[in-house]
């Protein structure tokens, strides 16, 4: 396929409007075979690596795709993690900005009530894990009814969690009638017969590891003689490296800890993540680390799907990965965007065996490279000094970047008001120089309601509504906390 320019997709304003502010500009390999498919409502089964552009691969034309008008879900997407839930939502709600694409995420440890209540407004996209999906579709809290694409995204993982039954299960909830797209990074014999099974002549696409892997990424290994030598190691490395941001990838929580315990007491600007956090701590640390608030972030495999930021610059890992697969997905959160990165893994001599299996996997030899020398990092202190004490600029936010010239307004009245959607339209468009383009996502619940405001005119909007009625009815008006 020769396109090389979302303008060749035939997309509409509002998508390719978000897609300039995203950044979005030359569709990688997977979005150039996926899109165009996905538009002619074709089921397809996609083997393709984190960092590929699978997200807006399916992102764009389900966003495209969609009906405004229709209240119920139209798109169910199904990821193995929670925080690949909360990612593939945003990255939804970011290229549907403009659209008024409704996307929200359901997973487990998070209040029932809360998501049954949300489900109860007008909502397109519902991203969740397979269990509380499950969860809801038998406490039929999920109407499916109206459902036209499926998204099965990591199902390799899927498999590998356990989930591969209950994602069968809810595949039987589905109208038949539905296009479905698979993605995964392996394609496991359980897998490819549930494509078999649920799917209309899929299209099988495949997006080589190299490309990922290679391109923008330098990958490098340094060997080291025993476990004892890799925190030094690791402070020479980073002095050296001197790295705007960073993920230290460990292969066990236990080894997280102590290299958080380390870097903390060397006062690195630094924060942990791991499976035995709670879900509500995970989720603060990962909007830590996009919005800046500290520098290194130590991690297990858990951070290595489900965090898209664009400029972390380096990757270390402090163990080398156990599956090859993992090496692809850690590596694969540097170098995104079209930013360049670096990877660096630590081997000791046990490691042998799996970089042989991870070389394999990826098609080339990673360069060894020496262990920093004593005159590199003494050469390199001062400046690590001065930027471990300053707070990380995140140039490239793109949640921040879309979001830019809106403004979320917050009003004290909703359904039991008798309020609906039209009554904020109606209201807000009478305001001189605001139209029914500079209103977005507007979401009514009991006792108050949500309003975006589009095109920088949020302060014009809040001011004008602070003297106006709607319906009749005086409501307080405030600028949304978030």
């Amino acid at each position: 396929m020769s396109e090389r320019n979302f303008d060749d997709y035939q997309l509409s304003d509002e998508i390719r409007r978000a897609l300039a502010l995203l950044k979005y500009e030359t569709p990688t390999e997977v979005q150039m075979e996926v899109i165009p498919r996905a538009l002619e409502n074709q089921d397809v089964v996609v083997k393709s690596h984190t960092g590929s552009g699978k997200t807006a691969s399916f992102g764009i034309p389900i966003c495209e795709m969609i009906e405004w008008e229709e209240k119920k879900p139209q798109v169910l997407i199904l990821t193995p993690t929670r925080e690949l839930a909360v990612q593939v939502r945003e990255d939804i709600t970011n290229i549907g900005r403009f659209k008024r694409i409704k996307a929200m995420a359901v997973y487990g440890k998070e209040p029932f009530a809360k998501q049954k209540e949300e489900l109860k407004q007008k909502t397109h996209v519902v991203v969740g894990t397979p269990g509380r999906v499950m969860d809801h579709i038998e406490r039929e809290t999920l109407d499916l009814e109206q459902v036209k694409y499926l998204i099965i995204d990591e199902a390799d993982e899927m498999l590998n969690m356990g989930f591969i039954n209950k994602v069968e299960a809810i595949i039987k909830e589905i109208p038949a009638n539905k296009v479905t797209m698979v993605f995964t990074a392996t394609l496991p014999k359980d897998v490819e017969n549930l494509c078999h099974k649920y799917m209309k002549d899929p299209v099988n696409i495949e997006i080589a590891a190299t490309e990922v892997t290679t391109n923008s990424i330098e990958h490098s290994l340094i060997e080291v003689k025993k476990e004892d030598n890799k925190i030094p190691l690791l402070k020479d490395v980073t002095v050296v490296e001197n790295p705007d941001s960073c993920i230290i990838f460990c292969k066990t929580k236990e080894h997280v800890n102590t290299v958080f315990a380390e870097l903390e007491n060397s006062n690195y600007s630094c924060e942990r993540l791991h499976g035995g956090l709670e879900q509500e701590d995970r989720f603060a640390v990962m909007d830590g680390f996009k919005l800046g608030n500290f520098r290194y972030l130590v991690a297990t495999d858990v951070a290595s799907r489900g965090i898209d930021i664009d400029n972390v610059t380096l990757i270390i890992n402090y163990d080398v990965p156990m599956e090859k697969e993992g090496y692809v997905h850690r590596t694969g959160r540097t170098g995104r965007a079209g930013n360049k990165g670096k990877a660096i893994t630590f081997a000791t001599p046990h490691d042998a065996k799996f970089l042989k299996a991870i070389e394999r996997y990826i098609g080339f030899d990673i360069p060894v490279k020496e262990a920093p020398r004593h005159y590199e990092v003494v050469k390199g202190k001062a400046a690590f000094e001065e930027k471990i004490n300053g707070r990380r600029v995140v140039r490239n936010n793109k949640t921040e970047r879309i979001n830019k010239d809106i403004t979320k307004l917050h009003f004290t009245g909703g359904k039991k008001k008798k309020i609906r959607a039209v009554d904020f339209v109606g209201t807000i468009t009478n305001i001189p120089g605001v139209t029914a383009d500079d209103i977005g996502i507007i979401t009514i619940q009991d006792t108050l309601s949500y309003v975006d405001i589009l095109n920088g005119k949020g302060s014009l909007v809040l001011q004008a509504m602070e003297q106006t009625t709607i319906k009749g009815k005086k409501l307080k008006v405030s600028k949304a906390i978030k």
